[in-house]
């Protein structure tokens, strides 16, 4: 095989993984206005059905547009050999090999969010704004873009100046030494993620006494889960949209209801939600998910590994010198097709979680609360009712809002 083979191979991928997402998009926006089933008539009113409609749709042209601009930059970074130009460029400044590649793909992130900021821009103050969603300030967007660029530089630049180091050090051994290094990370994100870093974002307070706490604590007290946390966050300042997550295990866990969930829901629908997110907790997938993902990132960095010094990759991108920057960025675009499938069957593995977490609220509290709650979020997001069944199965982490009520009403 030819350095340039493997090029066109690399444009292939990138073609056909875009066929596709626009097909699988098509085949979805096809089905907008499908008849709403039965099990789902009194979600929308006639006014609420076309304004989801009109979401929908402005959503999906949206997103072809953006996708299109993609994909048309990145064909023409690779045939105006765009990589070699950023690796001479930063080989101006220094020849040390981890500050080469830290700066390589610093250069290439930077420029990736500078390019997207003007589609973030207008997709929250022009799109969100005129449905209703969006609740943040110009400076409140500009703040969050500062902080994310900051917690990138100062964590992502340090995680990867941690594996380059690996890398130099070990060679083709780094994927061990990084496997077990982002194994362990993995397992402090989960557990401080929500008291470390969500604050630099979101105030998070404590839920005060009264009849929602109070109902919140006897069901936990009912199935005998040890609760201590229960945080509301200020997603209201951001969007008008509804959430709820459980975060961490063991003494760290923590419940976090946005501020938006507890305006739209009634208690015992929040409770609901709750018992929900327990049966998460309750049947480990915090753990189980957990376990696989890092399972899963040790089989990607040893078929990384294997290739991560070639010649070859190297030279299809115009680069005469390989390194562990340019490895990545080939190895990466080779390696998303088995990265779609791993996707696909965690998706698959998500939606099992969700009915079983949902069977659990319905056995330990009660289905009907639940599936109201659920009613009303599908309502005020204005979401889609009548997905395409293959679009759910290659793009959905959870059931359908009728697959769910089909299975909360057995």
């Amino acid at each position: 095989m030819t350095p340039q083979y493997l090029f066109y191979i690399l444009i292939g991928i990138l073609l056909i993984e875009f066929i596709w997402d626009t097909y699988l998009n098509h085949k979805n926006a096809k089905w907008y206005n499908k008849p709403i089933p039965k099990e789902l008539e009194g979600v929308f009113d006639e006014k609420e059905y076309l304004k989801s409609q009109d979401y929908k749709k402005v959503n999906y042209h949206f997103s072809i547009l953006s996708s299109i601009f993609s994909l048309v930059l990145i064909l023409l970074f690779f045939f105006l050999e765009g990589f070699a130009w950023v690796d001479q460029w930063v080989r101006t400044y220094t020849e040390n090999p981890i500050l080469v590649s830290l700066l390589f793909i610093g250069v290439l992130m930077l420029g990736n969010d500078l390019i997207s900021t003007p589609f973030s821009y207008y997709h929250t103050f022009v799109i969100e704004e005129k449905f209703g969603f969006n609740k943040s300030s110009k400076k409140l967007f500009w703040f969050d873009k500062l902080k994310g660029l900051i917690l990138m530089l100062l964590i992502g630049g340090g995680l990867l100046f941690v594996i380059i180091w690996f890398y130099e050090k070990t060679a083709h051994n780094f994927w061990i030494y990084t496997w077990g290094f982002v194994a362990v990370f993995s397992v402090f994100i989960n557990l401080f993620y929500s008291s470390l870093i969500v604050p630099l974002f979101n105030k998070q307070t404590p839920l005060e006494e009264g009849e929602l706490k109070n109902a919140i604590q006897d069901f936990a007290q009912k199935v005998g889960f040890k609760m201590n946390n229960i945080f509301v966050i200020d997603g209201s300042k951001r969007s008008s949209k509804a959430n709820a997550y459980f975060a961490g295990f063991g003494a760290k866990k923590r419940i976090v209801l946005y501020d938006t969930l507890i305006n739209d829901l009634e208690i015992d629908e929040i409770v609901g939600v709750l018992a929900h997110e327990v049966g998460h907790y309750k049947k480990k997938h915090t753990f189980y998910n957990m376990v696989l993902s890092i399972l899963t990132t040790g089989l990607t960095l040893f078929i990384l590994s294997l290739f991560i010094d070639s010649p070859m990759l190297a030279k299809a991108l115009s680069v005469n010198i390989p390194s562990f920057h340019i490895g990545i960025i080939a190895f990466g675009i080779l390696y998303s097709p088995i990265s779609e499938i791993t996707g696909l069957l965690m998706n698959m593995l998500s939606r099992k979680f969700e009915y079983q977490a949902d069977n659990y609220a319905k056995t330990k509290y009660d289905g009907k609360p639940l599936i109201s709650a659920l009613k009303k979020l599908s309502k005020n997001s204005l979401s889609n009712l009548t997905p395409h069944p293959l679009y759910v199965f290659m793009h959905y982490s959870h059931p359908t809002l009728l697959q769910r009520i089909l299975n909360l009403r057995k």
